[in-house]
C-alpha cells in the first residue's frame, strides 16, 4: 500500500507507518501544487492521501479521483498531536476507500 503524506502533514509522521510504503508532497518535488492537481498527480502513484486539511472535501470533488484520502483530525499538525492517531491511521489506511474521505481522530 503505497501512502502519500500532503504537505501539511509533519514528514516525520512517516516513520510511525512502517506497514506501508509512505512518501510525502515535498519528497515527490510537488510542493506548492495545489490540491486538484495534486490529487490527479498521486492518484496514478499512490493509494492513499494523507492531510489534515478539512476543507479538502468542500474544494474537490473527490469521487472524480481513484484515491483514498484520510483526514487526519486533531488539534493541529504538530507531529506530538498526530502520533497518537497512528493505531487507527493504521487500521484505516487498509480500508479506505477511493473517491471518499475517511477522517481519523477527533
Amino acid at each position: 500500500m503505497k501512502v502519500l503524506l500532503d504537505e501539511c502533514v509533519d514528514g516525520r509522521l512517516a516513520a510511525h507507518l512502517r506497514s506501508f510504503e509512505v512518501a510525502t508532497v515535498a519528497g515527490q518535488g510537488w510542493k506548492g501544487i495545489t490540491n486538484g492537481k495534486l490529487l490527479t498527480l498521486a492518484e496514478s502513484e499512490f493509494d492513499v492521501f494523507v492531510t489534515v486539511d478539512r476543507n479538502l472535501a468542500f474544494q474537490q470533488h473527490l469521487p472524480k479521483f481513484s484515491i483514498a484520502v484520510v483526514l487526519l483530525a486533531a488539534r493541529s499538525n504538530r507531529l506530538a498531536d498526530l502520533v497518537p492517531l497512528v493505531p487507527e491511521l493504521n487500521q484505516i489506511i487498509a480500508v479506505a476507500k477511493r473517491g471518499v474521505v475517511t477522517k481519523v481522530g477527533l
